[in-house]
């Protein structure tokens, strides 16, 4: 009966680990701030690669498509404020790398 439990407890382990790892290789991480009438994006991998050519793409808080661009070598991308609203930054880094980032209205409006 013992045995049965550490293989059920392996195998538990061994899923884990297994689907920890797919969950962190698809990973990456997006940052955006309002300054200065612009939105300021940075992206980057776990690892601390800056995404290059990500696109980037900015919706309004009825899901309507305001802006797209692609980060450029440093991970960066910025843009004019489009809108007084909530904002939501998505980007897709390839290879099922994807993250959103939601700027509050308030925080746009602060920073314009």
């Amino acid at each position: 009966m013992m045995a049965c439990a550490g293989k059920r407890f392996a195998l538990i382990l061994v899923l884990a680990l297994w689907f920890a790892g797919t969950a962190a290789a698809h990973k990456v991480n997006l940052f955006a701030y309002a300054e200065g009438g612009r939105v300021y994006t940075e992206s980057y991998f776990p690892d601390g690669r800056a995404v290059e050519g990500g696109k980037v793409s900015v919706y309004d808080s009825h899901k309507r498509l305001l802006i797209e661009g692609t980060t450029d070598k440093e991970g960066l991308f910025s843009f004019k404020i489009p809108a007084i609203d909530d904002l939501t930054i998505v980007l897709d880094a390839t290879m099922g790398h994807k993250a959103s980032f939601t700027l509050k209205k308030t925080e746009v409006e602060a920073g314009k």
